[in-house]
């Protein structure tokens, strides 16, 4: 917000006499012109001549304050008045030097008394509406300019502190996140100045921070009918749509605005035009023509910040992290109050799992940029993330096979620090056969620990009981669950695990003990060219004796980021040692293969009170033994709703007829509710 100091007309200070009037006409000249240099220069030598000419000090003074001299200026009037005490005309510029100074408190106080002095006098009105405003008082700011324009109706100077009070009170009520309040400032400004173009670009602004993207559109296309703002809105404009997830738009904007780029634009304008090009060719994922733009800025503006943090922007969407916190760490090193560089730095350190020093990158910022809220919201979804959560499921599955099954499932996770979570786990399931009317339940508990060994690798392990009751046998056994989540290199993790399971999915299985070992490693492997590529391999060893090996690969492309779109092949094998058919499902070799579809708006990314979804088709065909192909489908969805950042519900289902989805290889539905809960207002920790 651009601060606003004096705009008083000099011709209120200028009280001269006769022919020292006429000697001083062209210092006056040089003052009212803002050639403050020669205004200087020429005072000066008139005060060579006649060093106590009250007019001629009154006029040096003006010239070296306004000439960047704050402070000599300030001292010049403090001894004006110590020899005219009870001058008017010098008791305004000294006002005006505390202004100069910066010094806003002793201004307010000083103006305060002149304006007692003469309450219809428009220079200390104004100076004083100007020191208010400087002060971020701006309700009494606009009561003092409003009387300044009673003494002088439609005065320039006094407008122009009015645009500037009413902006700077509309930023104020901005950062409080009083957006209604803004909204209404910045309008009633628009009502006064018309399209000016610093309110449009401020109520754009608003727009954006209050997420009503079609209104920061209609802004920015107001300023676009001014053709001498037209690059400027184009810019925001290009950054509407890509907040609106349109990132083809964006780029189709910004390159406009980059190719009328002329010698004779402004370089302020050049530059942001520059970058808002060099950002949407990232957003697009142009990372080649994106990574020649920003060698080339480099080579002209080397070391310089708006081109460092592209940079580090470009390597945080092709996942080169370390790069990115090097660059990030050069602009704060240029600059320490540097916005981008804090807030970039505390999402670099996030993506690396730094979790502490993210915290206090994201706070660094907030020291400078009081209350900012991308700065804000960056801590709230920390402290989110390391807040108690609560997930439950209840659920109902069938099959053909008349087995049947009611379960519910509770976990828990409890941060005690950014690296050591609790985890709690409770599962109760009772399935009957309606057939054989076999039924058995279960109860699962539960207890144990996450804990980040280093930033890259995560353990997870848990240990608990189940306590089952059958048909024919009631026993206890012991379960466990120990991995390790590795981000071994860039777009790439790995985990490994073992997991101890009572298989429990219908009442005959759960009648025999039958107790697996499951060792396990699952690879996944992301590009920058929205190809992936997920791997699970798996053996199982049984308590009877049998073992089974299964592999589960899935290439997918992305088409589309939002909603995401996915679409791929899907191949599984298994292979059992030895064949119990009568018992359960175990070939000798089980061939699956299949392509999908998924479309998702993730909850991770969905707002507060809005929707969020997950839907998969897959249609291929299994392969059981040397028996003919058979037609495989599946179909799984979820829809929900989140009611907050703290709390969501959602339901969900799945249908399939794949042989591997049951141990008896039936067709199989699941039908569910969920809901998610983070039962704490903030972490159980102290930072």
């Amino acid at each position: 917000m651009k601060t606003l100091k004096s705009l008083i007309s000099i011709t209120f200070f200028l009280i001269v006499f006769g022919v020292t009037a006429q000697n001083m006409q062209e210092g006056f000249t040089y003052l009212e012109t803002g050639k403050y240099a020669l205004a200087e220069s020429f005072f000066e030598t008139i005060l060579k001549d006649y060093p106590d000419n009250k007019t001629a000090r009154l006029c040096y003074g003006r010239a070296i304050g306004l000439n960047g001299k704050a402070q000599e200026a300030n001292t010049l009037f403090t001894d004006l008045l110590k020899d005219y005490p009870n001058d008017f005309e010098v008791k305004l510029n000294y006002g005006e030097s505390l202004l100069w100074n910066n010094n806003f408190s002793a201004a307010k106080s000083y103006y305060k008394g002149i304006v007692t002095e003469d309450p219809k006098s428009f220079a200390a009105l104004l100076g004083f509406a100007n020191t208010l405003s400087n002060l971020k008082e701006y309700e009494d700011a606009l009561t003092y300019v409003n009387k300044s324009l009673e003494v002088s109706p439609g005065n320039p100077n006094a407008m122009t502190s009015k645009k500037y009070i009413y902006l700077g009170y509309a930023y104020q009520n901005q950062q409080e996140q009083n957006y209604d309040k803004a909204e209404a400032l910045l309008t009633k400004n628009l009502q006064l100045f018309g399209d000016d173009k610093d309110t449009l670009l401020n109520l754009a602004n608003l727009y954006l921070i209050w997420n009503k993207l079609d209104s920061a559109k209609t802004m920015y296309n107001r300023l676009a009918e001014q053709p001498e703002h037209k690059i400027v809105a184009l810019n925001g404009l290009a950054l509407v749509e890509h907040l609106d997830g349109k990132e083809k738009k964006a780029l189709e904007l910004s390159t406009k605005a980059y190719t009328s780029l002329t010698n004779n634009t402004d370089k302020i304008i050049t530059q942001q035009t520059t970058e808002r090009y060099a950002q949407a060719l990232i957003w697009n994922k142009k990372y080649k023509a994106a990574t020649t733009l920003i060698d080339t800025l480099n080579t002209d503006y080397p070391n310089e910040n708006w081109v460092l943090a592209l940079r580090a922007t470009l390597n945080i969407y092709k996942s080169n992290f370390k790069e990115s916190l090097s660059d990030y760490n050069r602009i704060l090193v240029n600059d320490s109050t540097s916005f981008d560089g804090n807030l970039g730095k505390a999402n670099v350190l996030k993506a690396l799992g730094r979790f502490d020093d993210a915290y206090t990158s994201a706070e660094n910022t907030l020291k400078f940029y009081d209350n900012q809220k991308d700065a804000t919201n960056f801590i709230n979804k920390m402290n989110i993330s390391f807040t108690p959560v609560l997930e439950s499921k209840a659920s109902h599955t069938f099959d053909n096979g008349d087995n049947k099954a009611f379960a519910f499932n509770t976990n828990v996770a409890y941060p005690l620090s950014t690296k050591l979570s609790l985890l709690g786990n409770y599962n109760y399931r009772t399935t009957n056969n309606t057939v054989t009317d076999n039924k058995a339940n279960s109860n699962n508990l539960s207890i144990g620990l996450s804990y980040q060994l280093i930033p890259n690798i995560t353990f997870k392990g848990t240990a608990g009981i189940t306590s089952a009751k059958a048909e024919t046998t009631d026993y206890s056994q012991l379960l466990t669950d120990i991995s390790f989540n590795i981000k071994s290199f860039k777009l790439q993790t790995l985990d490994i695990g073992y997991k101890r399971q009572i298989e429990s999915f219908n009442a005959d299985l759960l009648d025999r003990e039958l107790v697996q070992n499951n060792y396990y490693a699952n690879y996944n492997l992301g590009t920058n060219f929205n190809l992936g590529w997920f791997t699970q391999l798996m053996h199982t060893a049984q308590n009877d004796g049998n073992s089974r090996n299964l592999l589960f690969t899935s290439l997918y492309y992305n088409l589309l980021p939002k909603p995401s779109l996915k679409v791929g092949v899907n191949y599984q094998y298994i292979t059992f040692k030895d064949q119990v058919p009568t018992i359960y499902f175990s070939p000798e070799k089980f061939n699956n293969y299949e392509v999908f579809v998924n479309l998702i708006k993730d909850e991770a990314v969905a707002k507060p009170t809005e929707w969020f979804y997950n839907l998969t088709g897959a249609f291929g065909y299994q392969f059981i033994e040397d028996d003919p192909k058979q037609t495989a489908y599946r179909i799984q969805g979820a829809f929900g709703y989140k009611f907050s950042q703290r709390s969501l519900l959602n339901v969900y289902g799945t249908h399939s007829n794949i042989a591997a989805a049951t141990a008896a290889g039936f067709t199989f539905t699941e039908i569910g509710l969920r809901f998610k809960w983070v039962f704490l207002n903030k972490p159980a920790f102290e930072r």
